[in-house]
């Protein structure tokens, strides 16, 4: 694994001459646009990611948002006729109004970051877990103040914060527990290995392997200044596309120090130290407006042509 931390990106870049592999991208504002081009997504052996909530902290609403997005975070990957979701923020509703029209046939896995309630306050209002014929796996690592995966969400659906428990889900819900540093398979053809992150709490990052593609899911997260974080960059080695926690810039970093996040600037030193082929900068503020995003978007393909920036209703294709 890559040592030594650049504090000249645009140097280190020019050094590191590799082919990035492009990756397909379907943009727009509206995520019921997207549901044509997945219909055929398990026809193949092709990962596929699709941004269901891109927002971090809170939601976001106007419009000066629409065109990254408001809801919070979840993310999608299809890995054949597996279905893995990346935290139940608020955009994993309509996702699973999806899951019941379009992709009913497909094996739900729910892989939980952590617990704050951008990533879980959709749980609630996933249509899924209210139908007897679906199966939802649902995995989180260790946490502050939980005991078990089960107990997190049981935590979040109780008086006085929630009328009903998960009591009114009527699926067949298997509630899994992740050790640190676990490894996993859904499935018989998806590899799942982890790692834990810098976030108060506890959070844990995810890769993922499947048809000989690799993704990985690493937010949220705070690095040390000067020193990259070995956990994330083992989890991103080599990776076709990761997403990252790019909450900050370098600029802003400081005011926000301890929070539990990090910044554009580092994850485009993560990428090139990880010799990623690409990532996608995730968990926007909510008073991040579209034009500092589009801003920020263009800072980043200057140095790495193939990353961006990661808004609602975008589609990947690896």
């Amino acid at each position: 694994m890559p040592h030594g931390y650049p504090k000249r990106l645009p140097n280190l870049v020019k050094r590191v001459k590799r082919c990035q592999k492009q990756i397909l991208v379907k943009e727009t504002a509206d995520n019921k646009d997207i549901i044509p081009a997945m219909k055929n997504s398990t026809e193949n052996n092709s990962m596929e990611v699709t941004f269901w909530g891109t927002r971090g902290t809170l939601p976001a609403a106007g419009s000066q948002f629409l065109k990254t997005g408001g809801n919070t975070n979840c993310v999608e990957l299809t890995c054949g006729e597996d279905t893995v979701i990346f935290d139940a923020g608020t955009g994993i509703r309509q996702l699973g109004s999806n899951l019941l029209t379009e992709k009913v046939d497909q094996n739900v896995h729910l892989l939980l970051t952590h617990a704050h309630y951008d990533h879980v306050e959709g749980i609630p209002f996933f249509a899924p877990f209210f139908k007897e014929e679906k199966k939802i796996d649902v995995y989180c690592g260790e946490l502050d103040g939980s005991s078990s995966t089960k107990e997190t969400v049981l935590n979040l659906m109780r008086r006085p914060y929630f009328p009903v428990s998960p009591e009114v889900f009527v699926a067949d819900v298997a509630y899994k527990d992740i050790s640190q540093r676990e490894a996993f398979s859904i499935g018989e053809n998806v590899l799942v290995k982890t790692a834990p992150l810098n976030h108060p709490g506890g959070a844990t990052g995810y890769r993922v392997e499947f048809a000989n593609k690799v993704f990985a899911y690493v937010t949220d997260t705070e690095h040390v200044p000067e020193k990259p974080d070995e956990n994330v960059l083992e989890l991103i080695q080599d990776v076709d596309l990761f997403i990252y926690d790019c909450s900050l810039t370098d600029a802003e970093y400081p005011e926000f120090e301890g929070f539990g996040h990090s910044t554009y600037e580092e994850a485009m030193r993560l990428c090139v130290m990880a010799n990623a082929k690409s990532f996608m900068a995730f968990h926007h503020m909510p008073f991040r407006v579209d034009s500092e995003i589009d801003q920020l978007e263009n800072f980043v393909r200057n140095e790495l042509p193939s990353s961006g920036v990661a808004r609602e209703g975008m589609v990947l294709s690896l």
